[in-house]
Parts: C-alpha cells; structure tokens; sequence
C-alpha cells in the first residue's frame, strides 16, 4: 500500500514566537524591536498578525535596517522580494 502521507510544508508567514525564534530571538526581545520600529511590518489577516519569511529573510540580509530605512531599501527595490 501506498504511503498517503502529506508531506510537512513549510509556512510562508509567521505568528510572533515564531518569527523571533526563525530570526533567533526571544519573543520579548522581538516585541521590543517591534516597538521601536526596528522590524519590517507584519500582514494581518483578519485578527491574525503574520510576518512573512522572505520578508525576514530579505531584511535580515539587508543587516536589520530601522524600519523607516528598511522601507526606503524596499521601495527601491534594493532588498530580494
């Protein structure tokens, strides 16, 4: 018989906790960086808060400007989308 199994996938968008230990951080520190601005704006999907992975990814990568400068590198199109 065939294994029928579903294989895991892999999430686009993370909830905060998770999205502190992919940047490797701890949940409080991660709100803090919120707070002051120092993280890229997360996609709300009606009550839920996500932050995208390539989003995290492109901006870690980019050395985690402020998110007044992490907006500026965006628009111009300097960070991978």
């Amino acid at each position: 018989m065939a294994d029928d199994a579903t294989p895991p996938v892999s999430p686009i968008a993370f909830p905060a906790a998770e999205a502190a230990r992919f940047i490797g951080v701890s949940p409080s520190h991660f709100y803090a960086l919120q707070k002051t601005g120092r993280l890229p704006l997360p996609v709300r999907l009606g009550r839920c808060v996500r932050w995208r992975r390539a989003e995290l990814t492109a901006w870690l990568d980019a050395g985690c400007p402020a998110l007044e400068r992490w907006t500026v590198i965006r628009a111009e199109g300097r960070a991978a989308r």
